[in-house]
């Protein structure tokens, strides 16, 4: 087992790394730029380094400065949490250049599953069902192409998600300037222009799949999460098991996924996503990290994905086998709380929070990093809070989401706790039959978007 781990990362994520770190008896480093000096997860790690000013590029981001930290401390490995550099395998090769354990998959499978249409090339040769589409990113004229697979398309970026570089096409008349509008979209958020083009499902629900591989050659699949409801890409609401998967087709997109990992050489944690329509499920990405939802996976299947992660890093083996994974124990679901309005077109809010009164009981989690006091920087995401409800049941788990959201009071930002007592409550949330349209269906969020969000 490690000695030291630096946890190149902030807010919520780095609270729970360290969490999970004081339990295996792991001493932590954190790392924080000049804009996090008031963050929770300083105080707990047993050492603190500032790595740079506030922009990530001047600090999250800067790997020479997050190695530096690590050697002068003595860290033996680094857990990058999620975005910044978690998918980097760049960075992941420079840690084992310099001796450090990166806490996450090997260059070698991030190259092959970090590209969209590198994974999908990887899907197909296991044998897994993919949206059919262009034959990896684009280098020339694919009008005859487009015409083949059928209009309506989605041109997506192979170096990102969030929906950046992201455009849907009904005509041919459309596809050149939409091609070129997604290319630079994607330039700008990925410094990579790269796209590719997928045949669009109309009707879609997203899905995906919790996996784990260790050194050993052994890989496990979790029950599914349904990441259906989004908001222009972006995931609101999750949980698990979905209301429209039978067990058949879970354990099919379960053994997919397996295949998959294995094709690619994968270890450590990672999500193999799905769009799921009529029946039918087709591979679209693998996220090559932890995900932010990933504490639902923990309650259904009541393991701890932190811990094994660190453990598998560390060289052990998984400590069970596919039919213990795929056990299912609970309903969850999580809410993602943003400090942002949503009466102003969903405004990022950053500020100081004057008072926090956080629900408990019985099946609510919360991850948090803030506290009464806090004052939450411009910089970064607006997540604050995850909020984890598990019950026996769906329709017991939708009761409890309620109540946890009505005692959850923060003064002095807006957030969007509201919005998701709203979801939740909606009829058709509750039926359990939407598709990745349904904020836009049912018109809860119907206010003019803004460009950056």
């Amino acid at each position: 087992m490690f000695k030291k781990i630096l946890i190149a990362n902030r807010s919520e994520i780095a609270v729970r790394v360290i969490r999970a770190a004081r339990e295996l008896g792991v001493k932590t480093v954190a790392v924080y730029s000049e804009a996090d000096r008031e963050s929770r997860h300083i105080a707990m790690a047993d050492e603190a380094v500032c790595i740079g000013p506030g922009p990530s590029k001047l600090s999250y981001l800067d790997q020479e400065a997050v190695l530096s930290a690590a050697k002068n401390t003595g860290a033996d490995a680094i857990h990058p949490g999620y975005g910044f550099l978690s998918e980097n395998a760049d960075f992941s090769e420079l840690c084992a250049k310099r001796g450090i354990t990166f806490i996450g998959p090997p260059p070698s499978a991030s190259r092959k599953l970090g590209f969209k249409s590198a994974g999908k090339a990887v899907a197909t040769m296991a044998d897994v069902p993919v949206v059919p589409g262009t034959e990896g990113d684009i280098t020339t004229d694919v009008s005859k192409e487009v015409e083949a697979i059928g209009y309506p398309v989605l041109i997506k970026a192979s170096a990102g998600g969030g929906g950046k570089g992201m455009r849907i096409v009904r005509s041919a008349a459309e596809l050149k300037p939409q091609l070129e509008a997604a290319s630079t979209e994607a330039k700008a958020a990925f410094g990579d222009g790269s796209v590719f083009i997928e045949k669009l499902l109309e009707r879609p629900r997203h899905v995906e799949i919790q996996i784990i591989a260790d050194n050993h050659g052994n890989v496990v699949a979790f029950p599914e999460r349904d990441c259906t409801v989004q908001r222009r890409h972006q995931k609101l609401v999750e949980e698990s098991p979905s209301p429209a998967l039978t067990p058949q087709i879970r354990k099919d997109m379960q053994a997919a996924a397996i295949r998959l990992a294995k094709a690619a050489g994968y270890q450590n944690v990672g999500t193999v996503e799905f769009l799921f329509q009529d029946g039918k499920f087709y591979f679209i990405e693998v996220n090559a990290r932890l995900q932010v939802e990933h504490p639902v996976t923990e309650a259904v299947a009541g393991v701890d994905l932190m811990e094994l992660m660190i453990r598998v890093a560390a060289g052990e083996k998984l400590p069970f086998g596919q039919e213990r994974a795929s056990e299912i124990r609970c309903h969850a679901i999580e809410h993602r709380i943003n400090a942002e309005d949503p009466d102003n077109n969903f405004m990022p809010c950053p500020g100081r929070i004057e008072s926090i009164e956080l629900p408990g009981g019985a099946g609510v989690r919360v991850d948090t990093h803030v506290y009464a006091g806090y004052t939450i920087p411009s910089y970064y995401d607006s997540m604050i809070a995850k909020l984890i409800i598990s019950a026996g049941d769906r329709p017991a788990a939708l009761r409890r989401s309620l109540r946890a959201l009505g005692e959850l009071k923060i003064a002095g930002v807006k957030t969007t706790a509201g919005m998701h007592a709203k979801v939740v409550a909606h009829p058709v949330f509750m039926s359990g039959d939407f598709d990745t349209h349904f904020i836009e269906k049912t018109g809860l969020l119907d206010k003019k978007e803004p460009a950056h969000v």
